[in-house]
C-alpha cells in the first residue's frame, strides 16, 4: 500500500508543470549578446542611438524598452539589460538627444547643474514621448527584414517600457498617464516598470486625474531616500502619490528603505552611503517577474508575485503592496 501511494505520488509530481515548483526570476537561463544601434527618425530628423541586449534564442522574444534618466545615456542600467536578455528578452535601451549625457559632459562643474535642470523640460519629454514611438516604428521595420541582425527575431505582440526618473516620466507617459487632459500613450506597450516615478509636477493636473485611468500592468520601484539629486523639488513623499492614484489590477509598488535616487542606476558616483547590494538584487528578480508574468502570461510568474516571492527578496523595512 505504502508503495502504491508513493509510485502515485511520484507520478502526480511528474506531471505537475516543473517551473511551478522551481520557478527562479533570478537565475540566468540564456548568454546574451550587445548590438549598438542608431535609428533615424527622418519625420523629425532626429537620431536615436540604442544598446540593445539580445539573448541567444530562436525563436522571437518579447521586446523591452528602456528609457535612461536626465544626463544618462543607452549605456546606463546595463545590469538591468544584460539580466532581461539573460532572461530571454530583447532589451532596446534608448539614447535621448537634448536630456542625455551630452548636455553636462563638455560643461564646466559650475554649469552642469545649470544645463541639466534647463534640459528636463516639456520640450525633452515630447521629444522623448516620439522617440519611442519611433524606435518600435523601426524595429518593426528591422524585424521583417530576414537580412537584418533583428529580423524575425522580436515578439511585437509582447511589448514592455522602463525608465528611471526622467526615463519613468517618459515611460509613465507612453503607458497611461494623462498630461494636461490629454494621452500620449502608444497602445503597441502591454506592461511598464517604473524606477523613481513621479506625480504631475506642474498645472493643475492631480495623481487621481494623472494616473486613474491607466490600464495595463505597472511595477513602481522608489526608495525611502528617493528625492532629486538635483534638487528640484521632488521629495520622496512625493514619488508614494503615484501608486494609490492607479486603478486596482496588476499594480505593485516596492519602497526600498534608505536607498536614494542613484540606488537604481549603475554608477556609484551619485550616491551618498554605499549601495545596498540588495536592492539590485530584488530588482533584477522581481522585474524579470514582472514581465514573465504580464508580457509571457506566465502562470508561475504571476503566483510567485502575488503569493511572496517579492517579499522573500525584500529586507525587514522594505515594503511591498499590490492591487
Amino acid at each position: 500500500m505504502k508503495v502504491y501511494l508513493f509510485t502515485i505520488a511520484v507520478l502526480i509530481a511528474l506531471t505537475l508543470p516543473a517551473q511551478a515548483a522551481t520557478y527562479n526570476p533570478a537565475e540566468t537561463l540564456y548568454k546574451s549578446t550587445v548590438l549598438d544601434a542608431v535609428i533615424t527618425d527622418t519625420k523629425r530628423q532626429r537620431d536615436i542611438p540604442l544598446r540593445i541586449y539580445l539573448p541567444d534564442t530562436s525563436g522571437p522574444a518579447p521586446l523591452l524598452l528602456f528609457s535612461h534618466g536626465l544626463g544618462g545615456s543607452k549605456d546606463n542600467n546595463s545590469y538591468l539589460g544584460n539580466h532581461w536578455a539573460a532572461r530571454g528578452y530583447i532589451a532596446a535601451f534608448m539614447q535621448h538627444a537634448g536630456s542625455d549625457a551630452k548636455v553636462w559632459q563638455d560643461a564646466t562643474l559650475f554649469d552642469r547643474r545649470k544645463k541639466l535642470l534647463s534640459a528636463a523640460d516639456g520640450e525633452n519629454l515630447m521629444l522623448r514621448i516620439g522617440d519611442v514611438s519611433a524606435v518600435i516604428d523601426q524595429l518593426e521595420k528591422w524585424n521583417k527584414l530576414t537580412a537584418h541582425d533583428l529580423g524575425q527575431r522580436i515578439d511585437l505582440e509582447h511589448i514592455g517600457m522602463s525608465g528611471h526618473s526622467f526615463g519613468a516620466v517618459t515611460t509613465q507617459a507612453v503607458s497611461g498617464q494623462v498630461l494636461g487632459g490629454k494621452s500620449f500613450a502608444d497602445r503597441r506597450i502591454d506592461a511598464a516598470v517604473l524606477f523613481s516615478p513621479s506625480p504631475p509636477r506642474h498645472g493643475k493636473d492631480t495623481a487621481a486625474a494623472a494616473f486613474g485611468d491607466v490600464s495595463i500592468p505597472w511595477l513602481l520601484m522608489t526608495g525611502t531616500k528617493d528625492d532629486s539629486p538635483l534638487g528640484i523639488g521632488i521629495s520622496p513623499e512625493d514619488r508614494l502619490k503615484v501608486f494609490p492614484a492607479l486603478p486596482a489590477g496588476n499594480k505593485y509598488q516596492i519602497v526600498f528603505f534608505g536607498a536614494e535616487h542613484s540606488a537604481f542606476g549603475d554608477s556609484n558616483r551619485l550616491l551618498k552611503n554605499n549601495r545596498n547590494p540588495n536592492h539590485h538584487k530584488v530588482i533584477m528578480a522581481v522585474s524579470t517577474a514582472f514581465w514573465d508574468a504580464h508580457l509571457r502570461q506566465d502562470q508561475a510568474a504571476l503566483r510567485w508575485l502575488k503569493d511572496g516571492g517579492a517579499t522573500s527578496l525584500l529586507e525587514s523595512k522594505d515594503s511591498w503592496q499590490q492591487k
